[in-house]
């Protein structure tokens, strides 16, 4: 019944419809073939490239964990642990059923990327890199860190204009009617918790951790940077879940009218994220003046 009110006032609120997007950014017609490159790609690939130029103006301030040479192997590294440790992480948390499809868990094309596996895939690249180099990988993930909320943002931007994963249904003034969301087409107006999470994952944690690099010394502490990005990210994650409709292969459990399968997989970044910041100020050590070279007086 309410819902069904809400849908009946649904001509009062913005439509996502009349905003004019598309997923599709750039039609291409190469050799009689036609491709679309969609947002979605360009906010990965944007995510990257701008992450990577904000990460060599992180390396040219005094003590950092790895030459520039690096960087660019970590960039290899870290695109890999992101396409392969998101698309596995969406797998196994999301779609585990895909299993029996072999075929359909290559169609990165259609979407399905997990973030927390993503997270877990650049952690492993990172870690590679650190030992085959002879370097702190703890400090390099506070580098990296600080880095990530580039590609949250722009990943947020395009889930919104792909018009995927909308919120639940409300009446407060700001709320978007997207469609074909219930069948029927009595589309009720909802949260753009898109918005909210390119808000609170890009905009604000970019800007505590951007504070916490340039204006005070916890990149010299070990594990404080990305200590904060962890707790930040589930928090933020934690909070939006609440306006966001959770995801469709999960209805009929208790994860779509409860808690959600995205809350649940921040709780271990939550809890890991207060341990890193608890315990960095004991980590803290004597800074190399470039890295990989010993200390010195």
């Amino acid at each position: 019944m309410i819902l069904s009110q809400v849908a009946a006032a649904s001509g009062h609120y913005l439509h996502f419809t009349d905003l004019g997007l598309s997923p599709v950014a750039l039609p291409i017609h190469l050799f009689g073939h036609e491709f679309d490159l969609k947002w979605y790609s360009l906010a990965y690939i944007s995510g990257i490239l701008v992450g990577w130029w904000y990460l060599l103006k992180l390396l040219d301030q005094p003590g950092a964990p790895m030459a520039r040479r690096h960087a660019d192997d970590l960039v290899f590294y870290a695109t890999l642990g992101i396409i392969l440790g998101g698309r596995i992480g969406y797998i196994l948390f999301y779609h585990i059923d895909m299993v029996t499809r072999p075929l359909e868990m290559f169609r990165l094309w259609d979407g399905g990327m997990s973030f927390h596996g993503g997270v877990i895939g650049t952690s492993l690249a990172i870690i590679y890199l650190a030992r085959k180099n002879g370097l702190n990988w703890l400090r390099i993930h506070d580098y990296v860190a600080a880095c990530v909320p580039f590609g949250l943002f722009f990943g947020r931007l395009a889930n919104f204009v792909n018009g995927e994963l909308w919120g639940k249904p409300t009446t407060v003034p700001w709320a978007i009617v997207f469609p074909h969301t219930v069948a029927g087409g009595m589309d009720p107006p909802r949260h753009p918790s898109q918005l909210y999470e390119a808000g609170l994952e890009g905009i604000v944690l970019f800007a505590v951790l951007a504070f916490m690099f340039w204006r005070t010394d916890a990149r010299y502490q070990p594990g404080k940077l990305v200590g904060t990005f962890l707790l930040g990210y589930g928090l933020s994650r934690f909070f939006v879940e609440f306006f966001r409709e959770a995801d469709s292969q999960f209805q009929g459990t208790f994860l779509y009218t409860t808690i959600h399968m995205g809350q649940i997989l921040t709780l271990p970044m939550i809890i890991g994220g207060v341990y890193l910041i608890w315990t960095a100020k004991g980590r803290r050590e004597r800074i190399e003046p470039v890295a990989g070279t010993e200390s010195v007086a």
